[in-house]
């Protein structure tokens, strides 16, 4: 087991490293002079003059090789520094971190209300496994994978907030405001956690140890709650990390239809305006939490399933 953990702490560092490299690099292989670009990062207003671009370039050291410019930027941007903004000339770390707590809060409710709605539902259906309950479950959930974002969001703020007026369509200034993204995040996780419950609850009734406690006199209420659902649970706890890294950075159309001033919606604003700083720091705090929770999750799984613990060395 300690043997693997630490595998897998230097995989995640190599990822992080690789991840930030190719990040680092955003300057240089979008259009445009690089020098300039990493200059207008630092600089407050727009350098012209070639000697003036020329003097800032050798005292921030960008003549120098790509490897020495990198480990001098990592450096910065592991002590806090990722550079100014070009549009609002403010700390990117000042952006960063604010948006960060927003879709963390709303990537959290989504996933929280995918598995609640999942957990009984995978259950159920696994207990009625080939029967109507079960395909109308199956069928129902299935179908929340059809239901693009983009498709969906406009129809609930049509419905929940124009036509009912019970919710806000946009904005992030009540606790009303996180229900209509959340839903919108929550949907096409749900036919996927669903799926994962019954499948894990359908191998757990079948494993051997089940009619080895029936025989020990436990009930099938017994049984169920101590043996089967735990072990049910394994593949769902695996799925809700992949799906909560995923949509750190993957909720950006949410965020732009709602106006949630998360994650998502700061990329995008970044992109749009070229603010290569912020696209930077944007994406390298997104890719660095996605690896560690993905690697946690992994680690988890590995120590909770006995199937695949027994095979650690």
């Amino acid at each position: 087991m300690i043997s693997f953990l630490a595998k897998r702490a230097a995989t995640l560092v190599a990822a992080v490293l690789l991840s930030s490299f190719a990040v680092f690099l955003i300057p240089y292989v979008t259009p445009g002079d690089p020098v300039r670009k990493i200059i207008r990062s630092r600089v407050a207003g727009d350098v012209v003059d070639e000697s003036t671009v020329r003097a800032y370039a050798q005292s921030l050291g960008l003549h120098d090789p790509l490897p020495v410019q990198y480990l001098r930027w990592l450096s910065d941007l592991c002590t806090g520094d990722m550079g100014l903004s070009h549009v609002s000339r403010t700390p990117v770390v000042d952006q960063v971190m604010p948006a960060l707590a927003i879709t963390l809060s709303l990537v959290t409710v989504a996933l929280a209300t995918a598995a609640l709605v999942s957990l009984p539902l995978g259950v159920l259906a696994a207990l009625r496994q080939g029967g109507r309950t079960d395909t109308l479950i199956t069928t129902v959930t299935q179908s929340f994978i059809a239901m693009p974002e983009y498709w969906l969001a406009p129809l609930l703020v049509v419905v929940f907030a124009l036509k009912l007026s019970v919710l806000p369509s946009a904005g992030w200034d009540t606790a009303s405001s996180i229900v209509l993204p959340a839903v919108t995040l929550a949907l096409r996780p749900i036919s996927f956690f669903t799926s994962a419950v019954r499948s894990g609850m359908i191998d757990a009734l079948e494993a051997e140890h089940v009619p080895a406690a029936r025989a020990r006199g436990l009930s099938r209420r017994q049984t169920l709650v101590r043996h089967v659902v735990p072990n049910g649970l394994v593949p769902l706890s695996t799925l809700v990390a992949v799906w909560f890294a995923g949509l750190l950075g993957g909720s950006v159309i949410v965020e732009v239809i709602f106006a949630v001033p998360g994650m998502g919606r700061l990329l995008y604003d970044a992109v749009v305006n070229s603010d290569i700083p912020l696209a930077q720091g944007g994406v390298v705090v997104v890719v660095a939490l996605a690896v560690a929770i993905t690697s946690l999750a992994d680690s988890v799984h590995r120590i909770l399933s006995p199937k695949v613990g027994g095979t650690l060395a």
